[in-house]
């Protein structure tokens, strides 16, 4: 029988710590910037890491980077739960449910086949069309938590939340303009917005500055795009057990990993009422301080010389599939009138 001795955590906890405190400055230093500038924060966080990549071999922080890098990643996308309710959803009718649905699906199966006709893995299209269609970086984070390692995975992570924080401001920008010159209503305008937009805060940025009722239309329909997580997170275990079989250590992968698996939980908790508000909020939060500390670790860990080497035909991907997203919900909007 194998015993633990007392004093293990307490090590481990030691290993961790210069790591876990340097990726949590550069978070800091990352939403203070946000702050200032008004830009994405996730951005900040990656460039800031991207420029302390010395610390991922730094003996005393290689290891607190790397926990960052993965396990606070996956808590901070289980605690996302807590940002959904079943009755946000209901509310808005099942038109705005179902055009969720199909164009999630659509950009996201549209994405995988470009990305492999140009000459992209399937992974890299699952990736970013995933970033697009569902809540930008957090999605990419997640579904890069889904899959199994691989030694361009990181490098494809960091490209694709350049590129979709990026492409987010630009529509959170660009996107109120074209809601006013198509004359879309309040409500039509929120759908789209929330619909189209990549990140949360954009969404509600772009939203609430057109009006109130736009905002509150917008940031609800961004919800039920991060409520696809789950399913989208799910096929994406199923497909990766369907190609490898495997995973590191000869392990067949959970079809529902445990962080999705808690997202579900909370989801479901929070929507019966049994977690009071401001735990909730706090909670995500939370999520949020945890997602951010793991995009700076994952900046760390990258090399600027592995991104200068992406080229032009990634970034041409992204912006087609920024631009599909927003032909497929407008197309949608006008099929159900």
């Amino acid at each position: 029988m194998i015993t633990l001795s007392p004093a293990a955590p307490w090590a481990r906890a030691q290993a961790l710590f210069p790591g876990v405190i340097a990726c949590c400055v550069i978070a800091s230093a990352a939403a203070f910037l946000a702050g200032q500038y008004h830009a994405p924060m996730m951005l900040f966080a990656l460039l800031l890491g991207v420029a302390m990549n010395f610390l991922a071999t730094e003996n005393s922080c290689a290891a607190g980077v790397a926990f960052t890098a993965r396990t606070v990643l996956r808590w901070g996308v289980a605690l996302l739960g807590l940002r959904i309710t079943f009755g946000d959803i209901s509310a808005l009718g099942w038109q705005p449910v179902a055009g969720v649905v199909v164009s999630v699906a659509l950009t996201i199966v549209i994405s995988i086949g470009v990305a492999r006709l140009v000459g992209f893995r399937t992974t890299f299209g699952l990736l970013s069309g995933g970033a697009t269609a569902i809540c930008g970086a957090s999605a990419a984070l997640a579904l890069a938590a889904a899959m199994p390692p691989h030694p361009q995975r990181e490098k494809a992570l960091s490209f694709t939340v350049i590129g979709v924080s990026a492409l987010s401001t630009l529509a959170m920008v660009v996107y109120p303009i074209i809601a006013r010159w198509l004359h879309l209503d309040p409500l039509q305008a929120g759908i789209f917005l929330g619909g189209t937009i990549h990140d949360v805060a954009q969404v509600v940025g772009a939203g609430y500055s057109m009006s109130k009722e736009t905002g509150d239309t917008a940031t609800v329909v961004k919800l039920m795009r991060v409520a696809m997580l789950l399913p989208v997170i799910t096929l994406t275990v199923a497909l990766m057990r369907a190609r490898t079989g495997t995973v590191e250590g000869g392990q067949k992968p959970p079809l529902l990993p445990w962080f999705a698996a808690v997202f579900a939980l909370l989801v479901v908790v929070n929507s019966l009422g049994w977690i009071p508000k401001p735990v909730a909020t706090a909670g995500a939060s939370l999520s949020g301080w945890f997602l951010v500390a793991s995009i700076a670790a994952i900046g760390v860990k990258t090399q600027i010389r592995q991104l200068m080497s992406v080229g032009l035909k990634p970034v041409a991907l992204m912006f087609f599939e920024t631009v599909l997203m927003a032909a497929i919900v407008l197309g949608l909007m006008h099929f159900y009138g």
